[in-house]
């Protein structure tokens, strides 16, 4: 069990603690989506948004990310052993928009390439966080709108195993041109803000912005309870391995990843779900399922919170922000409302409030999803019996390595994925399918089914992002590729590999700069070591396409291109 000591955030709604503020009992729920002038003036169809108060001088993202900093640095103990699990789906990607644009014309200083990644606002953070503490484990998750949560969850995980003595874990995304016109070509965005989730009229969602810090350590039985925010009962990940962009409408991956984090915690004492919330046709039936699925109730006979349709989808910080305010919902007793008019959706079910009311909350179902099939859950509330940690001992079984991306009949025919739709992937894509089929061959395809798969990538998908940004400038905002932009999350990969083999178990991208095949391989010891997976394939991949090297070149950073696929498992005890 896991005590939350301070949050510090950045939303659509505030700074501090107005940024995770669900309002007065008797109000309806704020609405932060706005007509957006950025998003019009690049022609988008649907210019609106859930804009934070940042500046824009400099890449939004670092600045709202130092911004969450500097609101927890005074609450982290100084030279305490400290883990930094922050997660984002784009990153600083207005600085790599600006290298795209240097890229064209011919003129990428060394500067502007060392800034350019989206690795950069996390290694801005580690660079402050280990100014001021020692830092001891650090990951840096890029699991897309799921990224925050399952860094929540990973850093649950270092204090249960007491390596680190305080964790600090969250998110960050700002808003672009880059990654909105690419949710509009999707069709997942709204043309009647403000989002309706549940409604029948409900057509997607708005983007949002922001970033959020918890400050987290082992539940200590003489802490004053003033001092304790909220407590973090259970985590749990699990894959659907049905498509890369939309959700297993069974809610089954939703589901699991629930029942995951629920161990030890009685359904019945669920009294919120924050759901993951798009209001897509697609997205509110699936998780009407997967509560039904993981509570034993209808989704009509528990409170539900869709704080998306409030503050927008704020991808990477949509897991801690929304934690954030099912925090606010158990402090204050809170049963929340969900912005949102018009006639609820019978097949969908559920019962949104439509103003605050006063109740007891005891605990707090969370929910994300992500491209790929990566979902995550966690528990929120304060009473649990502590249970005991895991503490598995893990084996490699097998280790192979390829280089191949462009033979696409030969790794068609290994990873049993059709052509043409390998020659819509981006070279990681390909490599990391090729890498996995690979594995398959050595150790037997069987043997690969429900594992998990962590992606470890230092350059991730840089050269689709740089083609996808030259043709939106080329064509304009209103006619970005839908289907280019899905392989630009650096979670496709992980998310074809499941799709192609099976892998229904945690689904996780990870990139912490030049170290993000080291750290895949201990988040994969992670997962195995704490219970989430049985068996977890650890892909290293980057691909080294025009965009890559020049990076590398620029940089001078020791990127090894190729692909790497581990096998690790649960070790057995001795007998």
């Amino acid at each position: 069990m896991i005590d939350v000591l301070a949050i510090s955030a950045k939303s659509p709604l505030g700074d501090g603690e107005a940024a995770w503020s669900l309002g007065p009992v008797g109000a309806t729920a704020a609405t932060c989506v706005r007509d957006d002038e950025i998003f019009r003036a690049a022609g988008m169809r649907k210019p609106w948004s859930a804009r934070a108060s940042v500046s824009r001088r400099d890449d939004p993202a670092v600045t709202l990310l130092l911004a969450a900093w500097q609101g927890l640095v005074r609450f982290v103990p100084r030279r305490a052993r400290v883990g930094l699990a922050v997660g984002t789906s784009s990153g600083g990607m207005a600085m790599s928009e600006q290298f795209f644009a240097a890229r064209r014309e011919g003129t990428v200083s060394k500067a502007l390439a060392d800034a350019a990644t989206y690795h950069a606002p996390f290694r801005a953070l580690v660079d402050r966080v280990s100014e001021h503490a020692d830092l001891v484990r650090s990951t840096h998750p890029v699991t897309a709108c799921s990224a925050s949560t399952i860094a929540i969850g990973l850093a649950m995980g270092w204090l249960e195993r007491d390596e680190v003595d305080y964790a600090i874990a969250g998110g960050y995304d700002a808003l672009t041109v880059f990654v909105a016109a690419g949710f509009e070509a999707l069709g997942a965005t709204t043309n009647h803000p403000p989002p309706r989730p549940f409604r029948k009229e409900r057509d997607g969602m708005s983007l949002g912005e922001g970033a959020g810090l918890f400050l987290l350590a082992r539940r200590d039985p003489s802490r004053p309870s003033r001092e304790v925010l909220a407590r973090l009962l259970g985590f749990g990940a699990r894959g659907d391995a049905v498509h890369l962009t939309a959700p297993d409408r069974a809610g089954g991956g939703l589901s699991r990843s629930a029942i995951a984090a629920m161990e030890g915690v009685d359904p019945s004492t669920i009294d919120l779900v924050s759901v993951h919330g798009t209001s897509t046709p697609f997205n509110d039936p699936m998780e009407a399922k997967a509560i039904a699925a993981a509570l034993g109730r209808s989704i009509g006979e528990v409170d539900v919170h869709a704080g998306k349709a409030s503050i927008g989808h704020t991808l990477g910080a949509a897991g801690v922000l929304e934690t954030a305010l099912a925090i606010d919902a158990v402090r204050r007793g809170v049963l929340p409302a969900t912005a949102g008019e018009g006639e609820l959706d019978d097949e969908v079910g559920g019962r949104p409030r439509t103003v605050n009311a006063e109740g007891r909350v005891r605990n707090v179902l969370k929910f994300s999803a992500a491209f790929g099939g990566a979902n995550a859950a966690l528990v929120i509330g304060m009473d649990r019996e502590a249970r005991p940690v895991a503490k598995h001992a893990v084996r490699e079984v097998a280790r192979v390595e390829v280089n191949e991306t462009d033979d696409l009949d030969r790794i068609s025919a290994a990873a049993g994925v059709p052509r043409d739709r390998l020659a819509r992937m981006d070279g990681v894509c390909r490599l990391a399918l090729h890498a996995v089929a690979a594995l398959a061959a050595e150790v037997g395809r069987e043997k690969l089914a429900g594992a998990g798969i962590v992606l470890g990538t230092v350059l991730a998908t840089i050269d689709v992002n740089a083609v996808y940004d030259d043709n939106l400038r080329k064509k304009g905002a209103a006619f970005a590729e839908g289907r280019r932009f899905a392989y630009t999350t650096p979670n496709a990969a992980a998310g074809e590999c499941a799709i192609a083999f099976g892998l229904t178990g945690p689904n996780v991208a990870v990139s912490r700069g030049v170290d993000a095949k080291i750290e895949a391989r201990e988040i994969g010891r992670d997962l195995v070591t704490s219970g989430q997976a049985e068996r977890v394939i650890v892909v290293e991949a980057d691909a080294g396409g025009p965009a890559a090297r020049e990076i590398a070149q620029k940089t001078g950073w020791p990127v090894k291109f190729g692909g790497v696929a581990r096998l690790i498992e649960r070790a057995m005890p001795s007998t």
